[in-house]
C-alpha cells in the first residue's frame, strides 16, 4: 500500500459528504443539522459535548445546530442528571418524519456508492471499514493518554 490509498480514502470520504450534503439539502435541511439528527437517533440520549466530538465541531458551533433545530421543534433539550451543567439532547416525535426522510436518502445513497458489489463484496467492504476504524482507534490510544 502507499500513500496513495490515504489520499484515495480522504477523496472518496470528501465526496460522499458533498453528496450527502446536496441529497440532505433538497428536503430542507442543512448537512451539519442532518448529520447530528442521524447521530442522535444512532446515539439516542448523549450530552452535548458527545455529539460535537462525535461530528467534529466546535461546541459552539453545535449549541447554533441545536438552536435552529430546538425552533423548529425536531429536539429538545433535558436537564443531565449526572451534571447540572450539561444538556441531553433528545430527537421529537415531530422529528420522526424528517429522519425516516434521512434514513432513505442515506440508503439510496450508499446504494449508488456500492452499486456493482455483490452480497459478498459488500460483506467484506464492511468487514474491512470495521478493521481500518480499530486501528485507528487503536492509533490514537497513545495521543489519547497523553495528550
Amino acid at each position: 500500500m502507499s500513500i496513495e490509498t490515504g489520499y484515495r480514502l480522504a477523496d472518496n470520504s470528501r465526496q460522499l459528504r458533498r453528496l450527502f450534503d446536496e441529497r440532505v439539502r433538497g428536503l430542507g435541511i442543512t448537512g451539519p443539522q442532518a448529520r447530528l439528527l442521524l447521530s442522535l437517533e444512532r446515539n439516542p440520549g448523549e450530552n452535548q459535548a458527545f455529539y460535537a466530538e462525535r461530528l467534529e465541531i466546535e461546541p459552539i458551533t453545535l449549541t447554533r445546530i441545536v438552536d435552529r433545530l430546538e425552533e423548529a421543534g425536531w429536539i429538545e433539550r433535558r436537564n443531565d442528571p449526572a451534571d447540572r451543567r450539561a444538556r441531553i439532547l433528545h430527537l421529537t416525535d415531530k422529528s420522526r418524519g424528517i429522519v425516516n426522510r434521512l434514513r432513505v436518502s442515506v440508503e439510496g445513497l450508499f446504494e449508488e456508492m456500492l452499486a456493482g458489489f455483490d452480497a459478498g463484496e459488500r460483506a467484506v467492504f464492511a468487514d474491512l471499514l470495521d478493521r481500518i476504524a480499530a486501528n485507528l482507534a487503536a492509533a490514537r490510544q497513545p495521543e489519547v493518554a497523553h495528550g
